[in-house]
């Protein structure tokens, strides 16, 4: 982990579902709220699993947040404040340059800006706005769950319909818990078809 500076940066916390993001989300506001930082926390709207006006980690850790749905929003209420954090990015609305290049303004205006989202959607691609920032970040950290089949690291997440794979077809965004998505590993992932 890199030692925070006093200017802007961008932080990238990532991973596959049920890998602590938003845990270690909740963490380092905690340690910024210790601070008497002025800060926010921000979640998309359409990200109502727990709460709509918090956010909330599997385990049951949550930190009130503002429901948003474009780094539009985030810009705007980010206005006077020191650090801003984004949970589960990849279910803003924007298109990945609009949000790649809201977060680098952030940053650039001295904010220090989390960022909390899966790397890779359930077809196992990269999701385009988490690899940009991968690469622009002062600090990245993915995080890996525990395989339900195996119990090696997982780094996929598999979406189930019916208990079977889903297809290559099916909607990348669906919003879900443990109803539908299962942590795997490399081995024991199933591709979609």
């Amino acid at each position: 982990m890199t030692r925070p500076s006093a200017g802007g940066r961008i932080e990238v916390i990532c991973g596959c579902m049920f890998s602590g993001k938003t845990e270690e989300l909740i963490r380092r506001m905690r340690q910024v709220q210790i601070a008497r930082q002025s800060c926010r926390v921000f979640t998309p709207r359409l990200d109502t699993r727990y709460s709509s006006s918090h956010v909330a980690s599997h385990s049951g850790r949550r930190l009130e947040a503002v429901p948003v749905s474009s780094i539009k929003e985030v810009i705007a209420g980010a206005e006077g404040l020191q650090v801003i954090a984004i949970d589960e990015l990849h279910f803003l609305e924007d298109r990945p340059e609009e949000i790649v290049a809201g977060c680098q303004d952030l940053a650039d205006r001295g904010l220090r800006v989390l960022v909390a989202g899966l790397d890779q959607n359930y077809r196992a691609e990269p999701f385009p706005a988490i690899a940009q920032l991968m690469a622009l970040a002062e600090q990245v950290d993915k995080l890996y769950a525990i395989c339900v089949r195996c119990g090696a690291y997982a780094t996929r997440s598999q979406r189930l319909i019916d208990g079977r794979a889903a297809p290559a077809n099916a909607p990348t965004i669906v919003v879900g818990d443990l109803d539908l998505y299962e942590a795997r590993c490399r081995a024991c992932y199933e591709a979609a078809v």
